[in-house]
């Protein structure tokens, strides 16, 4: 990878209802639940968990593909756990079910990709770690506008 940057842009579209533009993927609609929003697309905790899953399903195809194996046709569901942190809604786990569309007899070395392709999964193990996420907010001049110290 030459340059490990990617871009999304987001914009407002109603009330809570954004357009994610993927820019050569196409576009999504966002929202979040009622009362809130209207419920016109999966909110962020859905989108964070649909990522998670689905970098765990390739990682999972990825490590066994590495061996030659066919993983057949792999889903996942992933089930995503909100709970009041300090007063404030946050995800605090994930559960994600894995499921290969072979048999594991049929698939070489399986105890070696089990016990590695969660390492190839970009996302959960960003997750896993904690992200660094850098906040700037620009009014519509474009000028900068401070934000708060963290304490």
């Amino acid at each position: 990878m030459e340059n490990p940057t990617f871009e999304v842009k987001l914009e407002l579209l109603d009330n809570y209802k954004f357009a994610i533009d993927f820019g050569e993927f196409g576009e999504i609609v966002t929202d979040e639940p009622e009362p809130l929003g209207d419920g016109e697309g999966p909110n962020p905790s859905r989108l964070l968990a649909a990522a998670t899953a689905n970098c765990l399903a390739a990682s999972l195809m990825f490590a066994i593909r590495k061996y030659k194996g066919d993983p057949g046709k792999v889903t996942a569901t992933v089930e995503g756990h909100l709970e009041r942190v300090d007063g404030r809604w946050r995800v605090t786990s994930m559960d994600v079910d894995l499921r290969l569309g072979n048999s594991a007899m049929n698939i070489e070395k399986l105890d070696r990709v089990l016990a590695q392709f969660e390492d190839f999964c970009v996302v959960t193990q960003s997750v896993r770690s904690g992200i660094d996420v850098n906040v700037r907010v620009r009014d519509q001049d474009g000028t900068g506008l401070a934000l708060p110290e963290e304490e």
